[in-house]
């Protein structure tokens, strides 16, 4: 009944012309997608649609390296609709492991094309591969004491350069799967969710302009002319850390209260991301006066996927955020 009543008012909104009143004009506001409450439509999975390419090098220190494709998987509605919202969706894994295709991703993908989103969950760079990474990044890490450590924190770089690529490359297609770039959302799982916000709050320049295109001819594949605005971030167990280090290597303070909504699920006894990491985002959408949806659950650990709150689960309530955000038609 809401949508219906949601669609009778914009057909009720016209404007008149002049003081022709006979011959009035009929104004809309700008195209809000509809999106379902339920699970609606069947859903269709286009798998290994390649993005743009990495370079991986033999090690840090090599100037040789090898280049391969990247890749993510598109979940769309079975529906006619030219006007969809994107929920872009980047896995765990410490950055050295994961898979687009996690259970509990599928799960997610499958929940929110179910119900009108174009869902796209993608993979990146990870530890194994050895990313380009720029050399201020390199000498920061004289301060990481331990070798593995060190190199998980390198591996940050080019798979936040990756996830912005995708982000370009659903930009670049939005036309094929009638896509409104208006209405975009970008989350993900602990070291998903690292790079969800950093992809939501960062500047466009940040992990792309660091290293040139003659530096790494990858990035030319990247759709360097595309812009993008995430609307919401879906934050699952994830911290600030990259942006931390864009802070702490080039000194740039990127969280205003231009940010994107933020939606916070996190254990409270999360052994690997502190359950702190959670309170300092807290804070700091709290005193720049940016919405913010924060849900500590007592008790669990990390990757707390069948976290439930008043009967709904995690999806449900992430549902509840963007569309209130997005001030979606449902």
């Amino acid at each position: 009944m809401k949508s219906l009543f949601q669609i009778i008012i914009l057909l009720l909104l016209v404007t008149s012309c002049g003081d022709d009143d006979e011959n009035p004009i009929v104004t809309f506001p700008p195209t809000i997608p509809i999106v379902q409450t339920d699970a609606t439509y069947d859903v269709l999975m286009e798998e290994d649609v390649i993005y743009a390419q990495g370079l991986s090098h033999e090690d840090l220190n090599s100037a040789a390296y090898t280049t391969f494709d990247l890749k993510l998987d598109v979940y769309q509605p079975d529906n006619d609709s030219e006007n969809r919202p994107a929920f872009l969706f980047i896995h765990g894994g410490g950055f050295s492991g994961g898979s687009k295709q996690q259970e509990q991703i599928i799960t997610w993908a499958n929940y929110y094309a179910s119900r009108g989103w174009v869902f796209v969950s993608i993979d990146y760079r990870l530890k194994g591969n050895i990313g380009s990474v720029p050399q201020e990044w390199v000498d920061y890490t004289t301060n990481i004491p331990d070798n593995e450590d060190a190199a998980q924190f390198l591996a940050m770089y080019p798979a936040n350069r990756d996830a912005k690529a995708a982000m370009r490359w659903l930009v670049a297609n939005a036309d094929t799967y009638n896509i409104n770039t208006d209405y975009i959302t970008v989350g993900g799982g602990s070291a998903g969710a690292i790079t969800a916000i950093t992809l939501g709050i960062s500047d466009p320049e940040d992990f792309r302009d660091e290293i040139s295109v003659s530096q790494d001819p990858s990035l030319a594949t990247t759709h360097l002319d595309q812009s993008y605005e995430v609307k919401t971030i879906i934050d699952l167990w994830g911290s600030k850390i990259a942006l931390d280090a864009t802070e702490l290597i080039y000194g740039h303070n990127r969280f205003d209260n231009n940010d994107p909504p933020l939606f916070i699920a996190h254990g409270t006894e999360d052994p690997t991301v502190l359950f702190s990491n959670a309170e300092d985002l807290k804070a700091i959408y709290d005193a720049n006066n940016v919405p913010l949806a924060y849900y500590p659950f007592e008790g669990l650990g990390h990757g707390a996927w069948n976290s439930m709150l008043d009967g709904k689960r995690l999806e449900e309530l992430a549902f509840d955020f963007i569309v209130e955000q997005q001030e979606l038609i449902y």
